[in-house]
């Protein structure tokens, strides 16, 4: 089996019209008239279903490419022009005199104008027919000779248009026309206004973007694509290729590394002199780094490694110690095959590491690629890909995908939406919790995109600047660029949470697990492991939520933090230690979510997960005895607060005894306001005092 480079990406994101993935969803497309003016968007109306057609030209073995569904919703190509798989095509690549498709609409409508959108040799529509809702066709056109346009968009004004249209048909003479006839879309408007469509760009794109070459230190005169910036924003992982210094050969790529060094001597911050990363992630063949986790110390690779020091097709895992990466061990992903002729595979992994989005060809794709998702499953391995669906994929190729820190803001490139080039980068957002409900996508705009093939967008978490690969403006081959983000294609704000995981009383690392989840929820949305040798644990969330931060280690109570990012409506970078308690006699375990109102003794959202803790505790030790002592903040009279401090530690043995524990095996103390273990001055430190805590008395 051939193994993938992401030179060949390159190369054949250049060739301009080479058929890749779709996944055309054409009722969507009809339904979203996002190129049009304002004006039109209640007007508009693009075809949403195919009746019928006289032939339509071969394109990949599966898909749609060329094919007359291809005609159905907005326009693909247009505004630009040439051959497009996202437009339909007759059999024949000169025609003949009597090529048709045939149309219907979702909603009948008075069709005051109609548009046919020709994306290669318009001006070989000879008739254009309409059927009303009774079945009855009314010619709105006929042309007396065939006559090349420059503009590609036919407008027709029916003179009669009292009628609703429910269909239409247009003929084209495609022997008149020398070489391919194309028609990208078919629609109609009850507005006279003459219809004009364009290219989705991000709202309020600003005009001056400038996109900064790295430097030498980075760039060569050699090819550098493919950069992946570490979440944290300090190390740039990147693709070389001819170079003398590569492993292989030098038309073999390997992966190298450069550090954001900080200022110093007057110097502004820079990026160092670059370094091959040497073996086991570079060896004799193409290696690439595609996705990084937020641990900065596990990488994702193209390729499976093989024991005989040979690579395949598929996706490896390479994780960094003190003694460097390890051996790349390959990802296991459920029917994982390529029908790309080349065996072309981009890919990217989500910050949570639980799924890897990839630009492949298989079976059901509608082109050449398209982008598919894959699960982690609980066994590690991972599941058989999935398309994104038909927002996203058309049935030119979709690759190079990016899913930045917030899990749900996707960068990638086509050619099959409308561009500027010959693949844009677009922006799409996921709408739910599943992976096939995207928003329209957005091209990043003429100051981003050129007119040549551009990709490999990344983003660090703090979402500040962005890094790609072109070739405008290059030192040599492509190169690596950086530009800073503009609020409308940022992602959400997210927070790196990162620390160690510590003994309470040796204050020694402990090897553990760090998971997370939203406050008062008891699904995990994040999971990490915290290795002493690794130095730390990190993971990202998104801001503006509160979530638990649960630390878990076999013969210590798992400990708990709450971690309010409800108010944070920027990237954060916190540092917090997580501490836990040796299960042992005498050790204090403090119930971070067993929380209360002030002045009540009712326990708050989120209490029931920590208690079930205990109560799995104490059933794991049968002999154990606990002491739960309460405590109140500082507001009110001193003899209410500890009658309320009586109140809820009855509360939580209650709870306790509810799930089966015997009442000997719990003593509980009311200390009131006497031990505050945060100033009483604010709500938040008050809520802190509002505590239970509970002492192991015997095991």
């Amino acid at each position: 089996m051939q193994v993938w480079s992401i030179l060949a990406g390159i190369l054949v994101g250049m060739a301009s019209s080479i058929g890749l993935a779709q996944s055309t969803d054409a009722q969507q497309r009809a339904a979203s008239p996002t190129n049009v003016p304002a004006t039109e968007k209640n007007t508009l109306q693009w075809a949403s279903r195919v009746v019928g057609v006289s032939s339509e030209k071969k394109g990949e073995p599966t898909g749609e490419q060329y094919k007359a569904s291809q005609a159905l919703g907005r326009p693909s190509k247009i505004p630009e022009m040439g051959e497009s798989p996202c437009a339909w095509a007759p059999f024949y690549a000169d025609g003949t005199a009597d090529e048709w498709i045939q149309v219907g609409f979702e909603t009948p409508m008075q069709a005051r104008q109609i548009v046919v959108a020709e994306n290669v040799n318009p001006g070989a529509v000879v008739k254009v027919i309409v059927i009303d809702q009774k079945g009855k066709e009314h010619s709105v056109y006929q042309a007396t000779s065939v006559q090349a346009r420059q503009d590609p968009l036919l407008r027709i004004f029916p003179k009669d248009s009292a009628y609703l249209c429910t269909q239409i048909k247009v003929v084209i003479n495609g022997a008149a026309l020398k070489g391919m006839n194309q028609i990208d879309a078919i629609g109609i408007s009850e507005d006279t206004k003459p219809v004009t469509v364009g290219i989705n760009v991000s709202k309020n794109t600003p005009k001056d973007i400038q996109k900064e070459n790295l430097g030498k230190t980075v760039n060569s005169p050699g090819q550098e694509v493919a950069p992946v910036i570490s979440p944290d924003g300090k190390t740039l992982y990147f693709t070389r290729n001819f170079n003398k210094a590569n492993m292989g050969a030098p038309d073999r790529q390997d992966v190298w590394y450069s550090t954001l060094e900080s200022a110093s001597n007057g110097n502004p911050p820079g990026w160092s002199e670059a370094v091959n990363i040497g073996p086991p992630i570079n060896n004799t063949g193409d290696n690439a780094i595609s996705g990084m986790a937020p641990d900065g110390r596990t990488a994702y690779l193209i390729n499976v490694y093989r024991p005989d020091g040979g690579m395949s097709f598929g996706i490896s895992k390479s994780i960094r110690t003190k003694a460097g990466w390890s051996q790349p061990v390959e990802c296991r992903i459920a029917n994982n095959y390529n029908l790309h002729e080349k065996n072309q595979l981009e890919f990217c992994v989500s910050p949570d590491g639980k799924a890897i989005i990839l630009a492949v060809q298989r079976k059901d794709t509608r082109g050449n690629r398209d982008l598919y998702v894959s699960l982690q499953k609980s066994d590690n391995t991972w599941s058989e890909p999935v398309s994104l669906g038909g927002v996203v994929n058309t049935a030119e190729f979709e690759s190079s995908p990016f899913l930045a820190a917030d899990g749900r803001t996707l960068y990638f490139t086509s050619a099959g939406h409308p561009g500027f080039g010959n693949g844009d980068i677009f922006v799409s957002r996921r709408q739910d919790d599943s992976w096939g409900n995207w928003s329209e996508p957005e091209n990043l705009g003429p100051a981003i995109n050129t007119a040549e093939w551009d990709g490999y967008f990344t983003i660090p978490a703090s979402g500040d600047f962005a890094y790609l690969s072109s070739r405008a403006g290059s030192l040599g081959e492509d190169d690596i660029f950086r530009l800073k983000l503009f609020p409308a294609i940022k992602p959400d704000p997210v927070a790196i949470i990162s620390g160690q995981v510590l003994d309470s009383q040796s204050k020694k690392p402990i090897a553990s697990e760090v998971a997370s989840g939203l406050f008062g929820d008891t699904k995990e949305i994040s999971k990490v492991d915290f290795n002493p040798e690794t130095g730390e644990y990190k993971m990202i969330l998104p801001t503006q939520k509160t979530y638990n931060l649960k630390a878990r280690k076999e013969g210590y109570f798992t400990t708990t933090e709450v971690l309010d990012l409800s108010k944070d409506k920027r990237f954060r970078d916190i540092r917090r230690n997580l501490y836990l308690v040796k299960i042992e006699p005498g050790q204090k375990i403090v119930m971070r979510e067993v929380l209360f109102q002030q002045s009540q003794f009712t326990l708050l959202p989120g209490a029931n997960s920590e208690l079930d803790q205990v109560v799995s505790m104490l059933e794991k030790y049968p002999s154990m005895e606990l002491l739960i002592e309460g405590h109140t903040d500082n507001q009110g009279d001193w003899e209410p607060n500890m009658k309320l401090s009586e109140d809820r530690v009855r509360v939580v043995k209650e709870y306790l005894t509810s799930k089966g524990i015997t009442e000997k095996r719990i003593q509980t103390k009311a200390w009131g306001p006497s031990k505050p273990v945060a100033s009483n001055e604010t709500e938040e430190k008050r809520k802190q005092n509002r505590r239970v805590e509970f002492t192991i008395l015997k095991l």
